[in-house]
């Protein structure tokens, strides 16, 4: 078998480069994961805050909400008026049923319902931002938890590493591959 011609190494390369850029992209985050996300959950453990803790949200990302824009809002707020439900000063208002926003800095974002009630039924999430130093250990550490923020019950969090691991795997075989056929 021939070694490697240095266009094949340069090749290689590049891919890794392109690779390791596709995993830095900003990405769109639906709110609770689906479209109807946004409501009074059924349960505690139906909470918003238990898929903001299993998702690694970074700097550039957004956060996409789709709701009946009609009967409820949503309002970013300070960790305050989370925590009592204030909807009268809110940072900003979504009010059109579809919107996203951008996660411009690391720390927490608060949100609640603007409907009358729905935010003391739990209907609010805390999304917390990695910084920009811990970027690259996000890949095996436990996403922070909304809970360290506010007093209320933790959720152990899983790690999304495997599915990041199993296209890792499956770069590398590309890449492997196309050098076999050079």
């Amino acid at each position: 078998m021939a070694g490697f011609s240095s266009s094949s190494c340069s090749v290689a390369v590049l891919l890794f480069f392109f690779l390791f850029i596709s995993f830095t992209e900003a990405r769109d985050h639906l709110v609770g994961g689906k479209p109807d996300a946004w409501k009074i959950p059924s349960s505690p453990s139906d909470s918003l805050n238990n898929w903001a803790q299993k998702t690694r949200f970074l700097p550039g990302d957004s956060l996409v909400w789709k709701y009946d824009g009609k009967a409820d809002a949503v309002l970013e707020v300070s960790k305050r008026d989370y925590v009592t439900c204030n909807i009268s000063l809110p940072i900003g208002a979504m009010v059109d049923g579809t919107r996203s926003i951008v996660l411009e800095r690391s720390g927490p974002y608060y949100f609640i319902s603007g409907a009358e009630g729905h935010c003391q039924k739990g209907q609010k999430v805390i999304v917390v931002v990695l910084s920009e130093k811990h970027t690259r250990k996000f890949l095996t550490a436990a996403a922070p938890s909304p809970a360290d923020e506010v007093e209320a019950p933790a959720v152990a969090p899983t790690s999304g590493a495997v599915g990041l691991k199993g296209s890792l795997g499956v770069g590398f075989g590309l890449v492997v591959g196309l050098l076999f056929l050079m």
